[in-house]
């Protein structure tokens, strides 16, 4: 679906419906024609699932749901007509709320509860860390800033990531043309 687009002074929303709730992307023109591009907090959970068109819910697994945020960050800059890859745009920061674990029941078993943030906390720092090593290895590593959180509303997300990225015009390929 095409983004409705409102431009306001230097910033453009890019967004969805009659009556969003917030914007997928948002761009700021800076002064030398390069843009920060705001990235609307999601999950590889259900969030990925209804935005890439997946038959698969990915529940509780960062090292498959994080790479499913960033696929669908790079699928907004191409709808919006900005850029074709998250290789073009360089992180700045990447916020990150990790959920607790859906099972097992902190109550009934605390022990395996422990052992299950445990595992979450090491496989999302293995998956990140991976994903810019992969994906990304040209750019910079964002600065990140992690907090856990009891949930959010994907119940079956690990982690729900938002983030700022710039898109230096004097990088693009074009800008030697």
């Amino acid at each position: 679906m095409p983004f409705n687009v409102r431009k306001r002074g230097k910033l453009t929303y890019y967004f969805e419906g009659e009556r969003p709730v917030l914007s997928s992307l948002v761009t700021e023109e800076l002064p030398d024609g390069d843009l920060k591009i705001a990235f609307a907090g999601l999950t590889g959970g259900y969030s990925a699932k209804s935005i890439l068109g997946l038959d698969e819910l990915v529940t509780m697994d960062p090292a498959r749901e994080i790479p499913l945020v960033f696929q669908c960050w790079e699928k907004w800059l191409q709808e919006a007509g900005i850029c074709e890859s998250l290789r073009d745009v360089d992180f700045i920061e990447i916020h990150a709320f990790g959920c607790q674990p859906k099972q097992p029941n902190p109550l009934v078993d605390p022990a395996g509860f422990a052992r299950e943030q445990e595992r979450l906390r090491r496989a999302y720092a293995e998956a990140y860390a991976d994903y810019f090593a992969t994906h990304l290895p040209e750019n910079g590593v964002p600065a990140r800033f992690t907090v856990h959180v009891v949930d959010v509303p994907d119940t079956a997300a690990s982690y729900e990531f938002y983030g700022t990225a710039l898109l230096q015009r004097s990088l693009q390929p074009s800008a030697g043309a």
